[in-house]
């Protein structure tokens, strides 16, 4: 999502990196690339106003002081301001109801994808010990409901959903006169009465949680505003979300404001932040509204939501990763089961082997895009042509050369002799290089559990002295990318390591063997 704005904000702090001291000359400039980089994001001009106004006398104060290093200043105001401008450092959380079930009101333009995203907080919630129930107040759009039932039952959320609304865009013209206008009609053809019952229903049944999706329109008009705040008015929920299509642009500012002067939000919801947006609605919708992101989701998948963290997204923008989500995301799709069992067997000294390392990539699958992940890993999205570089596909080819080889193979990597590979690469349909590749990688991958093992409880790997090791930052990276490089691009990295150095002392020479051939 933030992959061009990220590109052209850093590149405005090109200009200072390596100056000891910076003129005003310099801010100046820096100033003005920083509203460009802003502006071709989609961030509104007020937004970019302000954005400016803020740093701007303390980039000035820069030039006064004797810091070591100036540029690290700027870029640290501009991180200071842009946790500042989505919403502060401090997360807001979901705020519940004391007594009764929760209600949170769903509101949003037609095609932001708040349909699919009661699923997802549906879900979401039910992960964490609720009891929730999505309501289809949405009687207007084809097929709303019927669409809202099929999220539900994926996500394994109840839908209430009294009256199956329009289910064709004939009917719809037909109905329009009559669904349009609040209070008229059936019981069961009123919006604000199927959110009423669906309330009565969800307390009766014991549900803690209801989710009310509301209609939408292309844009905004009265009809869709009337209609919102009456449900609004006759449920009275504790949260109103304003889910936004975060590919608005400059659009999405002019919706939150309409959206903010009708209803009392109290919060915000950025959908399809996977796509090839320019980040200019994060920035702009909560300046205008006042009103924190609370969530961003991606993607179709009822998985792919994730609680909104100012501090965090500001680094990712900078290209200052955000370990902490990936670190989050590895903990959610990793059973408590399956991390004991790989850290009790890597305790123990046994290998790691390809039956552990088809199940790291079914979690890594789990935890998103490939790019989304390594765009987490500090400086990776700083190297030219590393994000383009993944291939997403790339999993799919090991897991086919994978479940290609026998289960004495998977149990024994190093039983993988020329001819077996020869065998597993005709098996798979696939060629010998690509399972060099993979056999390269898994080679990796495991010595780099090898370190983690002994203490992965703590986090911490250990290297040949006992002492506390990081994971190689390169390890990582793999990692990221399923353990697995881009099939195009060839790894170095082997080839360095056949290049042997000699000594003319033999104890040295043995030395060095013995460390590069651990």
């Amino acid at each position: 999502m933030f992959d061009s704005f990220s590109d052209k904000l850093n590149s405005a702090f090109s200009s200072l990196r390596g100056k000891g001291t910076l003129k005003t000359d310099d801010v100046d400039q820096s100033l003005k690339s920083i509203s460009d980089a802003l502006l071709d994001g989609d961030v509104a001009l007020e937004v970019v106003d302000l954005f400016i106004e803020n740093i701007k006398d303390k980039a000035y104060e820069i030039t006064k002081s004797k810091t070591l290093n100036p540029s690290e200043q700027i870029v640290k105001l501009v991180n200071e301001e842009l946790i500042n401008i989505l919403g502060g450092g401090v997360d807001r959380p979901l705020e519940f109801a004391k007594k009764g079930p929760t209600v949170i009101l769903l509101a949003g333009l037609q095609g932001s994808g708040k349909t699919t995203f009661a699923g997802k907080l549906g879900k979401f919630l039910k992960a964490d010990g609720h009891t929730p129930m999505l309501v289809a107040a949405d009687l207007q759009r084809p097929n709303a409901v019927q669409q809202l039932q099929t999220v539900g039952e994926n996500a394994g959320v109840e839908v209430f959903a009294p009256d199956p609304g329009v289910t064709s865009e004939s009917e719809n013209n037909s109905k329009k006169g009559l669904l349009s206008r609040i209070g008229i009609g059936s019981k069961e053809s009123n919006p604000v009465e199927v959110a009423r019952e669906g309330i009565k229903y969800a307390a009766d049944k014991y549900y803690d949680i209801v989710i009310i999706d509301t209609a939408g329109r292309l844009a905004v008009d009265e009809e869709l505003m009337d209609q919102v705040k009456n449900i609004s008015d006759a449920v009275n929920p504790n949260e109103v979300l304003f889910v936004i299509d975060s590919m608005l642009g400059q659009d999405a500012a002019r919706s939150a404001k309409a959206f903010s002067e009708k209803l009392d939000l109290t919060g915000i919801v950025l959908t399809k932040v996977d796509g090839d947006s320019r980040g200019g609605a994060a920035l702009s919708v909560v300046s205008i509204t006042g009103k924190p992101i609370l969530f961003a989701s991606s993607g179709e998948k009822l998985d792919d939501i994730e609680t909104f963290h100012p501090d965090r997204i500001a680094g990712r923008i900078l290209n200052m990763g955000d370990i902490l989500s990936l670190i989050e995301k590895a903990e959610s799709t990793l059973t408590d089961e399956e991390e004991e069992k790989l850290t009790k067997k890597l305790t123990a000294g046994k290998g790691f082997d390809f039956d552990d390392f088809l199940i790291q990539m079914n979690q890594i699958k789990k935890m998103g895009s490939l790019k989304s992940i390594a765009s987490m890993i500090p400086g990776v999205s700083q190297k030219v042509g590393a994000l383009d570089s993944i291939d997403e596909g790339v999993m799919d080819v090991y897991s086919s050369i994978v479940h290609s080889m026998t289960p004495f193979e998977r149990s024994n990597p190093k039983s993988i002799s020329g001819t077996r590979r020869a065998r597993i690469a005709k098996g798979s349909g696939r060629s010998v290089r690509q399972v060099n590749e993979l056999l390269d990688r898994f080679k990796m991958m495991s010595k780099m559990m090898k370190n983690m093992g002994p203490a992965m409880l703590s986090g911490q790997g250990q290297n040949d002295s006992g002492e506390a090791e990081s994971p190689n930052p390169a390890d990582l990276a793999a990692l990221a990318n399923g353990g697995v490089p881009n099939l195009n691009q060839r790894s170095n990295s082997k080839k360095k390591s056949k290049k042997k150095k000699k000594f003319g002392n033999p104890a040295k020479q043995a030395a060095w063997e013995r460390q590069h051939n651990a």
